[in-house]
């Protein structure tokens, strides 16, 4: 399959995936499913995620298996917030990036330079993250500091002295609200796009800006230059690039320092949403970025998508208990639209070569599908509202949903997480 090809598939599944959701709005009458309040808080919670697994994505790239990306999203909250309050949001930019890459640093000396396993040293950074943070904030955060004087305590900084810049894309979102009134006529997939499009739009932070432009430069560096064909081919067969006079050790330094600063950038990223620093606030997304970055299969595009995923079920939980009921509904659509797509590919004249015999494995699929959506459609039948305590665990359920969904067609770097020694083949 070319390359355009899959560009266009991709486009074509974004739009069935609107017109789906468009429909299940009209059928519910939920409006905030489409809603650009919806849209924007999806992307604000997506953002953190994205950057986190785009972390990992560089070090696991390069066969550094990272599972510290909380620990060093804290990080970059802690420093982000001590040098904002002090000298404004690009002082807490710089100083968060430079905390997340201290903790990437001490991942890259353990796995690298002392051959630590990493799953070890990950968790070991997941704890030290939050008691480093905890000990600096006791230390300069503690009553009679000038840090306390300006609102601080042991679990928060002083607000981020100066605004964060926003912008609004020209045309679309800048003089008259011409999307906000398209979107209020609730008119079928028309409000839906322009919902959509307002949201992705309207008064956007500067670092989210920042944070979607460096899924494609990722994807430009890693797969298109030849630093970015080494860090890849440190990550499938270290020895090989040894023998072609690539410093392994080198190129899997930079992807985890790199990997550390894009997990503190997410934590910047926090800590502008909510003006300050907060002891757990980052709630486990260091973790969800992971999962996404395993869902898009090592690769930025797939990230994005699983990042948007996480994002969009988690604002949902924000802006509506109620609208959480229509995933019922949304669930069941996209299996009665898989069964629909599996029937045409098994009776195409062109139909691949498994599908002109259909086995019993296809079959039970099919069954399983048939099944899920009936019963899902069920439960948005009798189910009013659903619990809160079950409405909070959302994003976290739909993350595991998707892993086992995603866990049958994943291929991660083949050495990556493998211990490598200079001059011995493994």
């Amino acid at each position: 399959m070319t390359k355009v090809r899959k560009y266009h598939l991709a486009l074509i599944a974004v739009a069935g995936l609107i017109l789906v959701v468009s429909l299940v709005r009209v059928l519910t009458g939920f409006d905030d499913l489409t809603s650009s309040g919806t849209v924007g808080a999806a992307l604000i919670l997506a953002v953190p995620i994205a950057l986190a697994g785009l972390g990992g994505l560089w070090a696991e790239r390069a066969g550094v298996v990272n599972i510290g990306l909380e620990g060093m999203m804290v990080l970059g909250t802690w420093f982000a917030g001590w040098a904002g309050y002090q000298w404004g949001p690009w002082a807490a930019l710089v100083a968060g990036l430079i905390g997340g890459a201290l903790g990437g640093l001490l991942h890259a000396v353990a796995t690298v330079t002392f051959g630590v396993d990493h799953i070890i040293s990950g968790v070991a950074i997941n704890l030290l993250g939050p008691g480093i943070t905890r000990f600096l904030s006791e230390v300069l955060y503690k009553e009679g500091t000038p840090a306390a004087e300006a609102g601080a305590g042991i679990t928060s900084s002083p607000a981020v002295s100066g605004d964060t810049p926003t912008i609004s894309l020209p045309l679309l979102s800048s003089g008259p609200d011409l999307l906000g009134k398209l979107e209020s006529t609730h008119w079928f997939l028309v409000a839906d796009i322009a919902g959509v499009l307002r949201g992705l739009t309207h008064e956007m932070n500067l670092l989210v800006v920042l944070a979607v432009l460096l899924l494609p430069l990722t994807f430009f560096v890693l797969w298109h230059t030849a630093f970015g064909l080494r860090l890849r081919s440190a990550g499938e067969n270290p020895w090989a690039a040894e023998s072609l006079g690539v410093n392994v050790y080198r190129i899997k330094y930079i992807a985890v320092v790199i990997s550390g600063a894009f997990a503190g950038l997410g934590g910047v990223f926090l800590v502008f949403v909510s003006d300050k620093y907060v002891e757990g606030q980052t709630q486990g997304r260091g973790f969800i970025g992971l999962a996404a970055m395993i869902f898009g299969n090592w690769r930025p595009g797939g990230l994005a998508a699983g990042s948007a995923l996480f994002g969009y079920a988690n604002g949902l939980q924000l802006r509506s208990a109620q609208t959480v009921n229509t995933f019922f509904l949304f669930g069941a659509v996209l299996l009665l639209v898989y069964i629909a797509l599996q029937i045409r590919r098994m009776t195409a004249p062109d139909r691949p070569a498994e599908l002109a015999a259909p086995g019993v494995r296809q079959y039970v699929l099919m069954a399983l599908a048939v099944v899920g959506a009936a019963v899902l459609f069920w439960l948005w039948l009798v189910i009013d509202q659903l619990p809160n305590d079950f409405v909070f665990i959302t994003p976290h359920v739909l993350t595991l949903l998707v892993l086992l969904v995603a866990s049958q067609r994943l291929r991660m770097p083949k050495a990556d997480g493998v211990s490598y020694r200079r001059g011995e083949q493994h």
